[in-house]
């Protein structure tokens, strides 16, 4: 029996896919759970029409954050920390600290789009990537400097 899918599947497929499954598995688990819906011509050209509607919704998404990252161009950021010897930070410096740095600059941005791998434990510039969009990514330049 044929479906699209509306959910991705492990081992049967992804969102929006045209697949091939067991009836009863179909009937019996796939579409009760929300998750598929028969593969007849009115679904096939509403999940057509869904697709280029989410399309057009990205690359909307894609050009703001866009003129987002060119606003970014040159932001640096300067966080003051207790430090000790050896320039090792007394805590550390984490998403939340460089995201509410920026709110103060007047660039509000989601702490969760700053990919910063671990949190800043020594003094210095650190170069902090952020994916306001995800193809588009720009970088922060970070200062960590004793208090």
């Amino acid at each position: 029996m044929e479906v699209i899918l509306t959910k991705s599947v492990p081992n049967v497929g992804s969102d929006g896919e045209v697949v091939n499954v067991a009836a009863g598995y179909a009937r019996n688990y796939l579409i009760p759970q929300g998750m598929a819906v028969p593969a007849d011509g009115t679904h096939r050209r509403v999940m057509a029409e869904e697709g280029r509607l989410s399309g057009l919704r990205d690359r909307k998404r894609r050009r703001a954050a866009e003129v987002l990252a060119g606003t970014f161009q040159d932001v640096s950021v300067t966080i003051a920390m207790q430090a000790g010897e050896d320039d090792k930070l007394f805590g550390s410096v984490t998403n939340r600290d460089i995201a509410a740095e920026l709110a103060k600059q007047g660039r509000e941005i989601d702490r969760h789009v700053i990919e910063l791998e671990e949190p800043l434990k020594q003094l210095g510039v650190y170069s902090v990537p952020v994916r306001l969009h995800q193809d588009v990514r720009v970088s922060v330049k970070v200062w960590v400097v004793k208090a």
